[in-house]
């Protein structure tokens, strides 16, 4: 396998706020999280050459203009490359790949990616519900027999529990660490605090998932700017470097995944950490993929950060709180700051790229110099695992 250990980094990231905003465009989130990351990376807009956005699913006329170069009218730039990409809630690990492979073969110099969606107020509440109800799911093998993807996570949650040990109370005090860091986070729909009772008491979705165990659909905006390191180092005084990057499919109808607790998370971890010369003792923090708090728990064990069955204790013991010995998911996550499509897990890439940059503000984690980062797509049928650092070991 190749290597691309510290030859690109992020240098520019751009948000805005993510909730449920009818007055505010798809197209206003995407140029303002865009003109912020240019602006954040100390960049010319003419200095990017190339505008890769990711798929908008509230509406198939505005992905067609992000496909057909709309960002690029919009921001008034003369690129050389306009491309789409999407691969799910995995698209922020794929993004970095294809970052990688364009700035190290001389194609690109500096890469503007976007993303913008209104999952909150672009659809009503039951087309939200239609769109994810069954998209990634078999429907010759799956959908007829109910399967949908709040199904989905209570299948894997309840397997996860079975084998591991791991008990209500410490799924629901994921949830609680998500939302104390969403306190913490401006940008965030949920800041309410929230207590591992109240969640417990929440109604019930599909077994044994309560409503604060979900995601919640919103609108929102993301944007970053990727360089080479050479060039970051001119751009920014501490730089996101991309570090390590490890992947696996494993499935597309989750009846034909071969271990729903595991999925391919440890093979991924392996090549990252390999690539980039880490172990797991040397993260500072982890940036974990939440659509549902079971996956925050299989990662921290498959990615050798807790032994296995004991993520649960981990988590409600506040190890992952603020000022906790291992901070997850600073920005509230999917769970607290929103979902918002493809940008869910754009958003706790950039999270990542910020804590490492020094621009987290309120929830700035001290010293922080290597994140793992992963991103998973559809009925989770993948596994990306990616480290980042402020310096190259």
């Amino acid at each position: 396998m190749g290597t691309f250990k510290g030859q690109v980094a992020i240098v520019g990231i751009g948000e805005v706020p993510t909730g449920r905003f009818p007055e505010r465009s798809a197209i206003y989130c995407a140029v303002k999280a865009a003109q912020l990351a240019i602006a954040d990376a100390g960049l010319h807009k003419d200095d990017i050459d190339t505008v890769i956005p990711t798929t908008a699913l509230y509406n198939a006329k505005f992905n067609t203009d992000l496909v057909t170069g709309r960002i690029v009218e919009e921001l008034g730039l003369r690129v050389r490359n306009n491309l789409q990409l999407f691969a799910g809630g995995a698209t922020s690990a794929i993004m970095l790949k294809v970052a990688a492979g364009l700035i190290s073969t001389g194609v690109s110099d500096a890469i503007l990616f976007v993303h913008a969606d209104k999952l909150g107020s672009g659809v009503s509440g039951q087309e939200g519900i239609d769109l994810f109800s069954t998209a990634g799911i078999s429907k010759e093998w799956e959908v007829p027999y109910g399967l949908h993807y709040s199904a989905v996570a209570g299948l894997i949650t309840q397997r996860t529990m079975y084998e591991t040990a791991t008990t209500a109370e410490q799924l629901a005090s994921v949830c609680v660490s998500n939302r104390k860091w969403a306190q913490l986070n401006p940008l965030a729909m949920f800041r309410k605090p929230l207590s591992i009772e109240k969640v417990l008491n929440s109604k019930i979705l599909s077994s044994p998932l309560h409503a604060y165990e979900s995601n919640m659909l919103a609108d929102g905006g993301a944007a970053f700017i990727v360089t080479s390191a050479q060039r970051a180092r001119t751009l920014s005084e501490r730089p996101a470097y991309l570090l390590g990057e490890g992947s696996r499919v494993t499935h597309f109808a989750l009846s034909q995944e071969p271990d729903m607790t595991r999925f391919g998370y440890a093979a991924a971890a392996a090549d990252a950490y390999a690539m980039a010369g880490l172990s797991p003792a040397d993260i500072d923090l982890a940036e974990l993929y939440d659509s549902y708090p079971i996956f925050q728990l299989i990662a921290l064990e498959e990615l050798g950060l807790c032994a296995r069955g004991e993520a649960g204790s981990f988590v409600l013991a506040g190890h992952t709180w603020p000022g906790g010995k291992l901070p997850m998911t600073t920005n509230g996550g999917m769970l607290s700051q929103g979902h918002t499509g493809a940008g869910g897990g754009i958003s706790i890439l950039i999270e990542a790229a910020r804590q490492l940059m020094g621009k987290a503000g309120e929830r700035q984690v001290p010293n922080a110099r290597f994140a793992i980062e992963t991103a998973t797509g559809g009925t989770y049928v993948d596994a990306h695992v990616t480290l980042l650092g402020n310096e190259i070991p």
